[in-house]
């Protein structure tokens, strides 16, 4: 497809973005402590929050939702939303926050989203998320306003409808596009089938790049493994966003720099990380009131594949909630998996 006279005149995007390697938004995953676990374990990962409503960051819960601890930098908020004036006040609030980023989310395909008007569905409206990424832009104070889609929703998944898409949001002024490489059912499946029913088609963000060559298109999707993400960077991609994978095993972002920046890897161990993340993290939060399984959720798989990792999990799954105030149970849980760091 040919570019259209309303995108020549845009600037291309830094090659310094910072968008090789993302961690994906995840609903009851990537909270402000998963984000802090994940920042122990690579400098360079760009980190997202959940998604949140852009009402619930106009609302009394916003300064709560909006916390987060400055080592997650760079760290990008995750807005769901339709209206644009909501999406620009609670815009300039993620700014006053000190996010590096907020993120229009237009993806998400669950029920009770597309009934409220916000995630996959707006797809179908191309010039109303042109409308709200140009009223984010302004109260965004200089940092990026960017989307994150999928490659089709519903009946409307040929790739006309999503360079259209794209070309109509880039012309308000989004540089950044995280592109699922799945359309997505809006009837018919559940939240998670669409992560997994509806067909990879890895091809189609790879054409989006080569057509929006100005643009930053970072690829989502059926990721789950560094060896994976290096090769559609080395194909000329501009990132990569990983979701369950680093979920499910979040050792794997130890590599990252090393795999992804070529920085020299340091040589720590995992129960190094989970004593960095208990006395950086799990007791200063502990004294201010969080409980205990809340801190330890981000722990579980850490040592997935290791032996004794099994025994580490049902120790902090079973004890943590007990317990909900002794740091002591992850020194316990440790002694299951490295008995000489829990002395």
């Amino acid at each position: 497809m040919a570019l259209s006279s309303q995108m020549k005149h845009l600037v291309p995007a830094s090659p310094e973005a910072g968008w090789r390697f993302c961690v994906a938004p995840m609903m009851e995953r990537t909270d402000r402590h998963f984000r802090f676990l994940a920042r122990l374990l690579t400098r360079r990962a760009r980190l997202y929050t959940e998604m949140v409503h852009a009402r619930a960051v106009l609302g009394p819960a916003g300064e709560r939702l909006l916390a987060f601890d400055p080592a997650e930098h760079p760290v990008a908020l995750q807005l769901g939303g339709s209206d644009p004036h909501l999406l620009a006040e609670a815009t300039a609030r993620a700014v006053e926050a000190g996010y590096d980023e907020v993120n229009l989310n237009v993806g998400c395909p669950s029920p009770r989203v597309s009934a409220g008007r916000f995630g996959a569905c707006l797809m179908k409206e191309p010039a109303l998320v042109a409308e709200c990424v140009a009223a984010m832009r302004e109260r965004a104070a200089g940092r990026p306003v960017t989307v994150k889609t999928r490659i089709g929703v519903d009946e409307l998944d040929g790739y006309e409808h999503l360079a259209r898409f794209v070309g109509a949001v880039a012309a308000a002024g989004c540089r950044v596009f995280v592109v699922h490489a799945r359309k997505a059912w809006l009837r018919g499946l559940s939240p998670e089938e669409n992560r997994t029913v509806p067909p990879l088609r890895h091809e189609v963000v790879h054409r989006l790049k080569a057509d929006f060559p100005h643009l930053t298109v970072v690829l989502n999707g059926g990721l789950r493994t560094l060896a994976d993400c290096r090769a559609h960077l080395e194909r000329g991609l501009d990132g990569v966003m990983v979701g369950r994978a680093a979920w499910d095993e979040p050792w794997m972002l130890a590599g990252v720099d090393a795999a992804l920046w070529g920085e020299a890897a340091a040589p720590r161990a995992r129960a190094a990380v989970v004593r960095a993340y208990l006395e950086r993290h799990v007791r200063p939060e502990l004294a201010a009131g969080t409980r205990l399984p809340r801190l330890v959720k981000p722990l579980l798989r850490l040592f997935q594949g290791e032996p004794g990792a099994a025994r580490w999990r049902r120790h902090l799954a079973e004890a943590a909630p007990r317990r909900p105030s002794d740091p002591g149970v992850v020194l316990e849980a440790l002694r299951h998996v490295a008995p000489a760091e829990a002395a």
